[in-house]
């Protein structure tokens, strides 16, 4: 289950508001389940009413071979945040406490019942939601039964909103200090989702060169060779930097572990930067956890059960009784070694193995 996704916006050599379309959206969802991803969240860049359809049809299964789309609808965010280009575009500007609330209970009309705002100062280049606004977002959410995530990586941002009651991390907080770790145990029900590719990849890419099969089944080879330019032109300060930011993320997972704190998988796959390949995000965000120190088996528990707790998907995240048969059959051991999760044999949803022999044919065509 990927807890943080950015569905229909990457299409090819392009990322945007024209790529979302009902055929782009059905088409990641078809990755997705192609690399054995049950569901996946969509977090805040939704709008209009299609993926409240959508959402709808591949609940009741019209697609068998698609899997689960969860919507959070517009997200919310400062006016900042926004441009015609980028995945924010359509969201709600925040101003007003009273504006605030109205978006939220707007979007509880929608059934939406996990939210996403922004809360982010760009390195401080922007003027982002204050605390008065942000804490009017979570206390009309909660009165509406409804759950909040934010992109927030800020050390500080990270504690205030931890304070006023911040549901879900879409991405990893920048720095992890003795304060944060006592929030978070005063917050157990509060999860984080790391999103490792973006900070990892320009250090660390070996499945890039050469591609790995899974990749070439499902991108075009012009723009593997996009994303093998740009990581190879790479500075050599950038590298170092991006090294040194890693291990500070690293040992900020490991002490977030060490404490408890719940961690699910979200990717930020379908990100309009960065050729976040839509599905396989998924296995080199595993590949990423256990290179920052989590055990394999906690991150595949990561992965499947508490994603989908996250999700609030009692269906599923376990193979047990009662639990819908949505399930991945490897030909090597995960706990072995985790990069075995990308040697799929068969993937099942809802009891049914899904043809990827046709799928992969029609995008290698």
């Amino acid at each position: 289950v990927d807890a943080h996704s950015h569905i229909g916006y990457m299409k090819h050599l392009t990322s945007g508001p024209q790529n979302y379309t009902r055929e782009n959206i059905l088409d990641h969802m078809h990755r997705f389940a192609y690399f054995g991803v049950a569901a996946s969240q969509a977090m805040g860049s939704d709008f209009g009413e299609l993926p409240f359809q959508i959402r709808e049809e591949l609940r009741t299964g019209t697609d068998p071979d698609a899997a689960r789309f969860l919507t959070a609808g517009r997200g919310l965010a400062p006016l900042e945040e926004i441009s015609s280009a980028n995945m924010r575009h359509a969201a709600y500007v925040v101003t007003t406490v009273e504006g605030a609330r109205a978006d939220v209970q707007e979007l509880a009309q929608r059934g939406v019942p996990l939210i996403k705002m922004w809360v982010d100062t760009r390195g401080g280049t922007i003027k982002t939601l204050t605390p008065d606004l942000y804490g009017a977002i979570l206390d009309e959410a909660h009165a509406h039964r409804m759950r909040v995530a934010v992109h927030a990586t800020d050390l500080a941002d990270a504690k205030q909103l931890l304070r006023a009651g911040i549901d879900v991390f879409g991405h990893m907080i920048s720095d992890v200090d003795d304060e944060l770790v006592e929030l978070f145990k005063q917050h157990p029900k509060t999860s984080v989702l790391l999103a490792l590719g973006g900070p990892r990849r320009q250090i660390y890419a070996p499945w890039l060169t050469p591609p790995h099969h899974l990749v070439t089944e499902t991108v075009l080879p012009e723009q593997i060779k996009r994303l093998q330019d740009r990581l190879a032109s790479v500075s050599l300060d950038a590298q170092a930097r991006g090294r040194a930011s890693w291990e500070r993320l690293a040992s900020g997972i490991r002490r977030l572990h060490a404490a408890g704190v719940r961690i699910g998988v979200g990717t930020d796959g379908g990100g309009q930067t960065g050729d976040q390949f839509v599905g396989w995000t998924m296995h080199t965000e595993l590949e990423n956890m256990v290179a920052a120190g989590m055990p394999p088996g906690d991150v595949l528990v990561a992965a499947t059960r508490t994603a989908a707790e996250i999700l609030e998907l009692g269906e599923l995240g376990l193979v047990a009784s009662g639990k819908s048969a949505d399930f991945v059959v490897l030909n090597a051991n995960p706990l072995d070694d985790i990069t075995n999760t990308r040697e799929i044999a068969r993937v099942y949803l809802r009891g049914r193995e899904i043809d990827r022999t046709k799928m992969r044919t029609g995008w290698t065509n």
